[in-house]
């Protein structure tokens, strides 16, 4: 596995820990993966709900929270830590001025195009920049957009694909067609981004996500041209991750047919396990009475099947009356739960397994 660039920071290891909310990727999981060369990730979705500084100030403790678990994570390595910013979040702005401030060593930020994103930048700031896109349109647009507006391209693109867990960039008739593939939209990104390499004499490096999960899986894209992948799915099973016990046994009991998409009151269909909550939900038995947070830029409770930040919440908790985990479609692979060092020396054999197979053929 070859490292990676992103800006002047060096990827020893190629993979991303994908930013998982709510409270399933924080300082534990962002740091262990940083300790092994790669780049951890915090998601701040609904860390409001996990710190309380401020009673009935949601955006507050937000704020607290992710100053609390960027300081976490710092205490506990000296690698590479990034922070997963949805476009959707109501309070996006305070969450990115906050990663700023606090000296986030990168931000990802999907769930919508983040077009105002290089307009937060302070003087002297470090931290990267990094869109998650769908398509080989919305990083032409980002790219254009931040080009012209602030004289900035992304450090590099995450191109999320259809087989993704949480929020997806498609609409459900593309969900299951190849022509949305990674293998498919991969290429036509790179595309994209060696245009405005070429124009600013600079390198976007584009990282592969969604569905990805074996060793074999990350040498299949860095062999298609991409310079690193996103994982989210395969380091949720690890004794790191921040989520409970529970939460992860259910990727581990889960089967191939208990993953299905569904609606989010994000407006985004979504990749969940099925399970007691999402079936009360389709039976619309869970409508809420008012909304404490209004966390989602979109979402109007009055209108809403279910308050999400909370179904997230209590799921990371091991209350699955009362919520859902999202996960990739091959969360069913999970087996057991293992170190993340333990992870990421299977993921490596699994790779170079694969490498040498492709050398055999050749």
């Amino acid at each position: 596995m070859k490292s990676f660039y992103i800006g002047n920071m060096e990827i020893k290891l190629p993979v991303i820990q994908g930013g998982m909310g709510v409270g399933i990727s924080l300082s534990g999981l962002a740091s262990a993966v940083a300790n092994e060369g790669g780049v951890g990730v915090i998601s701040c979705a609904g860390l409001g709900l996990l710190y309380h500084k401020s009673p009935s100030d949601y955006k507050n403790n937000c704020i607290w929270g992710l100053k609390e678990e960027l300081r976490k994570a710092k205490e506990k390595t000296r690698g590479i830590i990034g922070v997963n910013i949805m476009v959707a979040l109501s309070n996006f702005s305070d969450m990115v001025r906050t990663a700023i401030a606090a000296k986030a060593d990168i931000i990802f930020s999907g769930a919508g195009l983040p077009l105002d994103l290089p307009s937060y930048l302070t003087p002297g700031s470090k931290t990267k920049l990094v869109p998650i896109v769908s398509s080989a349109r919305a990083a032409k647009l980002i790219c254009e957009k931040w080009k012209t507006g602030y004289n900035y391209l992304p450090d590099a693109i995450v191109v999320e694909g259809p087989k993704a867990g949480g929020h997806l960039g498609y609409k459900n008739t593309q969900i299951e067609d190849e022509n949305y593939s990674l293998e498919h939209i991969v290429p036509e990104i790179l595309d994209v981004t060696r245009q405005y390499e070429a124009e600013k004499k600079c390198a976007i490096p584009v990282i592969a996500a969604g569905g990805l999960y074996t060793g074999e899986d990350i040498y299949r894209l860095i062999s298609m041209g991409a310079s690193g992948v996103q994982l989210g799915t395969r380091f949720v099973t690890t004794e790191e991750c921040d989520a409970s016990v529970e939460f992860k046994q259910t990727y581990i009991d889960a089967h191939a047919d208990d993953i299905k998409i569904i609606a989010s009151p994000v407006g985004m269909p979504g990749r969940a396990i099925d399970g007691e909550f999402i079936r009360r939900v389709e039976a619309g038995t869970e409508r809420p009475e008012r909304c404490s947070f209004h966390c989602i830029k979109t979402c109007d409770y009055t209108k809403s099947p279910y308050c999400i930040i909370k179904a997230l919440y209590n799921a990371a908790k091991g209350n699955f009356k009362k919520g859902y985990a999202f996960a990739g479609a091959n969360a069913y692979l999970s087996q057991k739960i293992v170190s993340v060092k333990e992870m990421v020396s299977s993921l490596k054999s699994e790779f170079f397994e694969a490498e040498k197979s492709r050398q055999n053929i050749n």
